[in-house]
């Protein structure tokens, strides 16, 4: 397992290809149990009778002027504590996260980060059994492919 595992730093940049995000700043946290992905306007609908999600997401730090609405079906909602103890139910979605040159299902949940310097932590479970963290290096795994491409599930905004 030791020699699979990707070396990552404490900060990289990842994509989300299926909800269009082709690039995204994530600290990658071994403190927090599981990830989360900054959302704002968050709204519960229906689609082919399953439960879904829409939500506004600011990819760049410090920039509300690019704003993307993503789509994703919620496959469950779950009570999570903050790093100040606070509790809060939120949604969660499954969605393509990619690394480097690495792809695989994660579990994100949603949550407003607005007074948050990263826009996503990558927690403990998703990075288990896949990369081995060096906490004095930053990006190891190089930026996010750009070339991604945008799907149904995600429009672009510019204010």
């Amino acid at each position: 397992m030791g020699n699979n595992l990707i070396k990552v730093g404490w900060r990289e940049w990842v994509s989300l290809p299926d909800l269009g995000i082709a690039t995204i700043k994530a600290k990658l946290d071994s403190g927090a149990r599981t990830s989360c992905i900054h959302a704002f306007y968050v709204e519960d609908f229906k689609k082919d009778g399953a439960d879904w999600v829409r939500f506004g997401v600011h990819p760049k730090q410090n920039d509300t002027a690019s704003e993307l609405v993503c789509e994703a079906q919620v496959i469950d909602r779950r009570q999570v504590r903050d790093s100040g103890g606070h509790c809060e139910m939120r949604p969660v979605i499954l969605t393509t996260l990619s690394i480097g040159n690495t792809t695989f299902d994660c579990e994100f949940t949603l949550t407003n980060r607005d007074s948050m310097k990263f826009r996503m932590l990558l927690g403990r479970k998703a990075m288990n059994g896949r990369m081995m963290i060096d906490t004095s290096k930053s990006y190891e795994q190089g930026r996010a492919n750009q070339e991604r491409g945008k799907n149904e599930n995600c429009n672009t905004i510019k204010k």
